[in-house]
């Protein structure tokens, strides 16, 4: 039996930026972490140039999303690419996100391992809800809007949250957050300052 080809990623509002350079990520416990991120204002080549940034140093972490406060940079932007729960990848950048979440009987919870680049190494569960939406703008500021399931939905929350101000870890339990330092413990040795730069 031949092997299937992959899908083709979803693009809706064309290709991630490329060219950007790899930068170091910021972890956890750094204040741009831990609070509301700015607005973005101004569309142009400084923040199409962050977003290449981005991207770059997404790919280099072998992450599936990335937020400008991951870099150091206060502002409200993140890039992604992620598959859903039928494999397909959806790549975009989202600028001031909102957050739609299913509500009452329609409401499920994927209890799944979560991590975090920003933490790096270490997974926990973290409930979430199955399926999100966010909706901003692209970086030419005209409105985007993504959906979708599975670790797309988990992604777009996750993205959303630290452009909040929150780290997944904020959404655990503290067993669950002793289990996930304990795990990024092990590890800190592969992840030196710098990573992944």
């Amino acid at each position: 039996m031949a092997a299937s080809t992959p899908p083709a990623p979803l693009l809706p509002y064309g290709p991630l930026p490329t060219g950007g350079t790899v930068r170091a990520i910021t972890r956890w416990g750094d204040p741009v972490m831990h609070r509301l991120q700015k607005p973005v204002t101004e569309f142009d080549e400084e923040l199409s140039a962050l977003a290449a940034d981005m991207v770059a140093t997404m790919y280099a972490a072998d992450g599936v999303g990335l937020a400008a406060c991951q870099i150091g940079v206060d502002l409200s932007v993140f890039v992604f690419d992620c598959p859903d729960d039928d494999d397909r990848r959806v790549l975009g950048v989202v600028c001031n996100p909102v957050l739609t979440l299913p509500e009452g009987p329609t409401r499920q919870l994927d209890e799944a391992d979560e991590g975090c680049l920003s933490f790096p190494g270490a997974f926990v569960e973290c409930a979430r809800p199955s399926v999100a939406r966010v909706d901003g703008v692209g970086l030419d500021g005209q409105p985007v809007t993504f959906s979708g399931d599975g670790l797309l939905a988990r992604c777009l929350q996750h993205e959303t949250d630290h452009l909040m101000g929150t780290v997944f870890g904020d959404r655990i339990s503290a067993k669950s957050r002793k289990k996930l330092q304990k795990a990024h413990d092990k590890v800190t040795d592969e992840f030196p300052a710098g990573w992944p730069a």
